[in-house]
């Protein structure tokens, strides 16, 4: 499948609608996902409304193409719908746990690669945004999601209007590993980041924040221990509101 291989995040979109056909197809492709037990517990919320898409937009730091995209979609861990099936047919239900939230996640993110694929496979670009789960407390307040609903990946959708160039992966033998986990020496780590450290963006990265090297840009600059920790404990105290900690 080409588009897997030609894959590259768009923030910047065509002002062109989705229609109503091509976005349905989209979402139950998302829908025919795999998922644990045959439980589908997570739920897509579709943002298309402009009023919305500016309340959801701080959450997501304010990047632009949160409200320049036509079509904005929240993944959710859900366990909340099935919980209340459950109930309803008298069945006794634990789903109210961090290994229900883990569960959840994991089919949440199998059906939002569905919709990524199946939206390239029909000529659309799509952004993931990593700030979901930073800001979880705050996209809950937006979307009005109830106990047991966690908002896991945001993907703006709409035509591109930009052609990035490809981002640059690691070698496959960075992340693949036969039958154990193979244990990396120092010349191995630096031979496989060596491609990261000798990309011209990435050399920009570097001199535009004074550092000496990537590792530092990554570490010191864009996810720093302080605010990893922050948005850990505000990670924790959501689920704990949402029941699912």
């Amino acid at each position: 499948m080409k588009e897997i291989f030609s894959h590259r995040s768009i923030r910047r979109y065509a002002n062109r609608d989705i229609d109503d056909a091509t976005l349905n197809k989209i979402l139950e492709a998302g829908t025919r996902a795999s998922n644990t037990g045959n439980m589908q517990i997570y739920s897509i919320i579709v943002t298309r409304s402009s009023e919305i898409k500016q309340q959801l937009a701080p959450a997501h730091f304010n990047q632009p193409m949160v409200t320049n995209a036509p079509v904005v979609l929240t993944i959710c861990a859900d366990v909340s719908r099935f919980v209340h099936w459950c109930q309803l047919s008298n069945a006794n239900v634990g789903f109210d746990n961090f290994e229900s939230f883990i569960t959840a996640t994991v089919d949440a993110c199998l059906a939002a690669q569905n919709i990524a694929l199946e939206a390239e496979h029909n000529g659309l670009g799509i952004c993931y945004l990593g700030t979901t789960t930073y800001n979880a407390d705050k996209i809950i307040e937006v979307l009005n999601l109830p106990h047991g609903v966690m908002p896991v990946t945001t993907m703006t959708l709409g035509y591109p209007a930009e052609e990035p160039p490809l981002t640059p992966r690691l070698p496959m033998r960075a992340v693949v590993h036969y039958e154990r986990y193979n244990s990396f020496s120092d010349s191995d780590i630096q031979e496989i980041y060596a491609s990261a450290e000798a990309d011209e963006q990435n050399k920009k990265f570097v001199a535009e924040n004074k550092k000496e090297n990537l590792a530092q840009v990554f570490a010191e600059v864009r996810y720093t221990k302080e605010a990893n920790e922050h948005f850990s404990n505000v990670l924790k105290e959501t689920l704990q509101r949402q029941k699912l900690f």
